[in-house]
């Protein structure tokens, strides 16, 4: 699949022929939802807690007498039925976390760039660098793009400058070729790949 290579100033200068291994596979909604519900599993901290019953401070002494009252029998003041007890099959400190094939994860990543690919939402630079850090600068640069919503992986390392100038954008993220994954690709509208991310990328995933 060829591709126009285009720079910072939206002047084509080149082409690149993608892998079809990489940017061409079929779309597969069902890969994608699990890679991205595992990558957000991942993420969760998992600190919600309630107090159990053990976890309440306060007497242990039964309420009142078990019989003669015309009352329901209690046990504890602590229980869930009175004010200030404790919480039933609360939540408690746990992981959120669960295992995903290996071969699935670099699957779903296939797809993710295969799809912007197939909507016409992947677009090839040369490099992503720019002389000053500037925001400003950028930002014209980008609207002469046509890009609002995007994210750029570049190669090993990104710019310096130019991931400070992208800094301040909303909805730009810049990424290295290794940090490429599934939710970031498709939580933005349109994806920038440079030459050098596209080389790293099938090299990786070929």
């Amino acid at each position: 699949m060829k591709v126009k290579i285009k720079n910072l100033d939206a002047n084509e200068v080149g082409e690149i022929d993608l892998a079809d291994e990489v940017f061409g596979v079929p779309a597969r909604a069902d890969l994608l939802a699990r890679v991205v519900n595992w990558q957000l599993s991942k993420r969760r901290s998992g600190n919600h807690k309630t107090k159990g019953i053990s976890d309440i401070q306060g007497t242990t002494k039964k309420p009142f007498a078990q019989k003669g009252g015309g009352r329901a029998r209690q046990g504890s003041l602590r229980s869930p039925q009175f004010r200030g007890g404790a919480r039933i099959f609360g939540p408690v400190v746990r992981s959120h976390e669960f295992d995903l094939p290996k071969k699935v994860r670099k699957l779903g990543l296939k797809i993710a760039l295969s799809s912007k690919a197939a909507d016409g939402k992947l677009v090839i630079l040369d490099s992503a660098e720019v002389k000053d850090g500037k925001t400003k600068q950028l930002a014209q640069r980008l609207g002469k793009l046509g890009l609002s919503s995007v994210l750029f992986i570049d190669g090993e390392k990104v710019n310096d400058l130019f991931a400070r100038a992208a800094r301040n954008l909303p909805h730009v993220d810049v990424l290295p070729e290794m940090g490429a994954n599934v939710y970031d690709i498709l939580r933005r509208d349109t994806l920038v790949l440079t030459k050098a991310a596209v080389e790293r990328l099938e090299a990786r995933l070929k």
